[in-house]
């Protein structure tokens, strides 16, 4: 096991904390960095400079969140939380006189076009188009644009990460109401400032058959365990489960899950409606994303959640456990 200081940039986040935790309750020191209730505050580049020095691995999460509506404001933002966070850890690593062995930084399977032919790996994947795409390409830019020789990096583009809290909260909401059904695409107008800003979604896979991939939270820190081990392993990693599925096999493996029997489909018009209630936008349940991890099984990555069900089934029985 790799020893070491570790500095977690974004901390405050789902994956930041669980990584925290689990860093130190293995003995790991771990400083954190975010706009509050961290040890150092983005913008104190001193600070930050001192706790990158001679840490073994640093660990990129800054950013913030895409569950929001695409306004002008929300997208600059999305894109300024990212490049600046990564530049200041960039920065940091290069002006280091110990630089940190490996330099993990979030990326994501969206960066890959909607597809339903075939999946998507490290080596012959096609990027897609649009702005949450062109988000994950500068994104990875910043992480890669600077000359840190001592340094491996690599973008992990992680799928939706399941576990306690995140995406699965409001799932499992839904389906004990009965609205666990499948999300069905389909038409919708599309106004010409969606269009230019890259944020419209067009219609798609049909009856819930877009693909889901995903990753499970102990699976993400694990892979991440791997690659400071794995010294071949540098550049894009898919961080995705083996064995992806639909969306309606999805929802079908959370209502069996809860034992809920019955869950109606949503079509395209009540998400996007629905969407416009709880300010978020539909591409994040419709675009499929068909994701494989290529480098990580080749490299002898072996995932404690590689089906769906378990995954799910282990995010909702802690869930439980911690709520006793």
């Amino acid at each position: 096991m790799s020893a070491g200081r570790v500095v977690i940039g974004g901390s405050t986040g789902f994956m930041g904390r669980y990584l925290i935790a689990r860093l130190r309750s293995e003995g790991r020191e771990v400083v954190t960095i975010s706009r509050s209730g961290a040890d150092i505050r983005w913008g104190d580049q001193a600070a930050i400079d001192q706790a990158v020095d001679g840490a073994s691995l640093v660990i990129g999460l800054a950013g913030k969140s895409v569950n929001c509506r695409y306004t002008p404001e929300n997208r600059a933002e999305i894109f300024r939380s990212r490049l600046d966070t990564t530049s200041s850890l960039s920065s940091a690593i290069e002006k280091a006189s110990a630089p940190p062995a490996l330099w993990v930084n979030s990326s994501t399977a969206t960066i890959y076009r909607h597809a339903e032919d075939r999946p998507m790996t490290e080596s012959d994947g096609e990027l897609g188009s649009g702005f949450s795409v062109e988000v994950a390409k500068a994104w990875e830019k910043a992480l890669f644009a600077a000359d840190l020789p001592g340094t491996r990096r690599v973008a992990l583009r992680s799928a939706i990460v399941l576990g306690h809290g995140g995406v699965l909260g409001p799932i499992r909401n839904l389906a004990r109401l009965g609205l666990g059904g499948a999300q069905y695409d389909g038409r919708w107008p599309v106004s010409r400032a969606r269009r230019a800003a890259g944020t419209a979604h067009f219609p798609g896979a049909r009856r819930g058959r877009q693909r889901f991939s995903w990753v499970h939270i102990e699976d993400v820190a694990r892979i991440i365990d791997f690659l400071e081990d794995t010294p071949t392993l540098e550049g894009e990693v898919n961080a995705a489960a083996p064995h992806p599925v639909d969306n309606v096999e999805f929802m079908a493996t959370v209502r069996r899950v809860l034992g809920v029997r019955i869950g109606v489909p949503t079509p395209r018009w009540m998400l996007e409606l629905g969407a416009v209630g709880i300010r978020t936008e539909t591409e994040l349940v419709l675009k499929s994303r068909w994701v494989l991890p290529e480098k990580l099984t080749t490299a002898g990555f072996e995932f404690r959640y590689p089906t769906l069900e378990d995954a799910v089934r282990e995010s909702f029985d802690r869930e439980v456990a911690t709520a006793v």
